[in-house]
């Protein structure tokens, strides 16, 4: 503990156990964090203690706290309600700012006769027509999409009638939810249909479009119009099928706000969902710097509700907090009647709860590029190997030979579950011949953090250091690549990929031993298809390395021919074949040939001399 923060803490340690908000200050005096407490004295000195235990996002708030004040209040209640209105004056960095950007959302008409269905932000004087303002951009985003598939209108960005039969259909006419004007094969007259079908379905909701669809497809069958008819009953299945998806989701919702946040390597995501009427109304998504949402569970509630002028009745959140009494106490006079906040432990409520948790790690995969699926496997190869960190940067490698010839290797790399080729490399044993797999994986390893110390650190390539190092091979492969890394003074987690007799992946092992893989399906799957790929990138070298020579021992050992010349013959007659079976006026008025070479080549695959 440096000198600073011990006089802080001993400033601390000075406060009452009374209820309050504290206020800290940066070396220029700005205000960088407010707080509130049930006990000022337990609650501050916690920050000047052992930094060991805080997450990063304190640590660095702490490191730049100058000094702080306090306000003392009557109840936790007026210390929650005076926070937020100094947080709303002050704006420190380190709270939790929200930003209520949502504005209103319009359903946009295209003009012209191929009329386009779209949601949008903003009004514009452009002649199309709008529908709305609406206030959940989600309703709107999620109805016009529901529209535009159930009505089989085009969302791509193709002009009619300027490209029709410009190009083929794109996979939404195959899965039927395009009717492809882009083909040529739509009348007007029934695309215009299915747009007024569209909007009607937009303005009334699906029960009322139910009923007008119904009408329209009984007048259709009574004008033995069958084909249009089979269309509308189509659509209306479609419409039927969406409404079921919606009481699935949501049969006994209360009008309530379900809430939940999910954190990883410093940021963390909130998602809210909002229930109405028995339905998911409107959904939004807060991404922020932090580590821990259990500690800020009550400071996003407290910035969210801030900024929403509506309360419900109910909310759900994931997590129990210290103020949550204070809370709905704010929230019911701010509502006007009273608001219940609960943490459900099972039913609906829970599962409901649960999706919004995993909503919000989907966002944060998806700013990593990845899938919640991908993060979790990452998550359950953390947990069974022990890992310190997720491993989000895999190097694999493994060695490819032939009795010891054209010795090579191959190192892939996953970022973030997935494939990165292009950080993919190869290498071809330099040290020795014959064929030895421990001394060519050392190898291997020495040369690529050699690399690393001569690179300019990156987000990926030789510049970056791996979170984990998978080799194909066991203990014997994992002890000479240890003491690699030792020697090169890396400290990167390392472990074999272990094969049974049948060459499929059975285990991986380290230092303690082998760690038996096949009961967790997810890590099992995700290791076999890394082994497979190094293996598969490692010997595909190989074959080509040798492929190289064979052609090298074959073309480039007759006279006259080198390498550009080979490559020219080998273009030219596709195989080594058609060189051979070439007469000699062939491979004259081949390129680049003369008649010499030609008469060289054509003795070299003959047993004499050509007349």
């Amino acid at each position: 503990m440096n000198e600073k923060t011990a006089e802080l803490r001993k400033k601390a340690m000075a406060l009452p156990l009374l209820p309050g908000v504290y206020i800290m200050h940066g070396r220029d005096g700005e205000i960088i964090y407010i707080g509130k407490a049930k006990a000022l004295k337990n609650r501050v000195s916690q920050y000047f203690g052992s930094q060991n235990t805080h997450a990063e996002k304190v640590r660095r708030m702490v490191d730049n706290v100058e000094d702080f004040e306090y306000i003392i209040t009557d109840s936790e209640f007026e210390a929650l309600i005076l926070e937020c209105s100094l947080i709303k004056q002050h704006t420190p960095k380190y709270n939790i700012l929200l930003k209520d950007d949502k504005g209103y959302s319009y359903i946009r008409v295209s003009p012209g006769d191929w009329q386009r269905i779209t949601y949008v932000l903003q009004k514009k004087d452009d002649g199309a027509q709008y529908i709305g303002p609406y206030k959940s951009s989600y309703y709107v985003k999620s109805a016009v999409e529901e529209a535009n598939k159930i009505f089989m209108l085009p969302t791509c960005s193709r002009r009619f009638p300027q490209d029709f039969r410009k190009g083929r259909p794109c996979l939404n006419y195959h899965i039927k939810q395009c009717m492809a004007p882009c083909a040529g094969r739509v009348k007007l007259k029934d695309y215009r249909e299915s747009v007024e079908q569209a909007l009607d379905f937009l303005k009334g909701g699906s029960s009322n479009s139910i009923k007008q669809l119904t009408a329209q497809m009984e007048e259709a069958a009574e004008n033995l119009e069958f084909e249009r008819a089979a269309r509308i009953r189509d659509k209306i299945n479609a419409v039927k099928k969406m409404g079921y998806k919606q009481k699935v989701v949501a049969n006994k919702v209360l009008d309530e706000d379900v809430i939940a946040g999910f954190s990883d390597d410093g940021k963390t995501c909130f998602q809210a969902f909002r229930f109405e009427g028995g339905r998911l109304f409107d959904r939004e998504s807060f991404v922020f710097d932090s580590d821990d949402p259990e500690c800020e569970t009550e400071e996003f509630l407290l910035r969210y509700y801030t900024m929403r002028s509506d309360v419900p009745k109910n909310i759900a959140v994931d997590k129990p907090f210290d103020g949550l009494e204070a809370m709905e106490k704010w929230l019911s006079e701010k509502r006007g009647n009273k608001v219940n906040i609960t943490v459900p432990q099972h039913g609906e409520q829970a599962q409901l709860v649960s999706m919004c948790r995993s909503n919000a790690a989907e966002a944060l995969a998806q700013r990593k590029g990845t899938t919640v699926r991908e993060y979790s496997v990452l998550e359950e190869l953390k947990e069974l190997l022990a890992l310190d960190k997720l491993p989000e940067y895999i190097e694999s490698y493994d060695i490819s030979n032939l009795a010891g010839t054209e010795n090579v290797a191959g190192m892939v790399v996953y970022k973030n579950g997935k494939p990165l080729k292009s950080a993919y490399k190869k290498f071809k044993i330099k040290g020795f011949e014959g064929q030895d797999d421990y001394a060519s994986m050392a190898e291997v390893l020495s040369r690529r953090f050699d690399e690393y110390y001569k690179a300019e650190k990156s987000d990926e390539g030789f510049g970056k250091l791996p979170d984990l190092i998978l080799l194909d091979g066991g203990k014997g492969q994992v002890a000479a690549v240890k003491e690699v890394l030792e020697r090169k003074n890396i400290d990167v987690p390392l472990f074999g990929m272990v094969k049974d007799d049948k060459h499929r992946t059975r285990a991986v092992t380290g230092d303690g031993g082998e760690i038996a893989i096949s009961s967790r399906r997810a890590v099992f799957t995700f290791v076999s298809k890394i082994q497979d790929e190094v293996h598969r990138f490692a010997i595909g070298y190989h074959h080509s390395r040798r492929s190289k020579n064979t052609f090298r021992s074959s073309l480039t050992d007759i006279d006259g021919v080198g390498e550009v010349r080979a490559k020219s013959l080998l273009k030219h007659f596709r195989t080594i074949d058609n060189i051979s079976n070439a007469d000699l006026q062939e491979l004259e008025n081949a390129p680049k040939m003369t008649k010499d070479t030609a008469i060289a080549v054509y003795k070299y695959f003959h047993s004499k001399e050509p007349k």
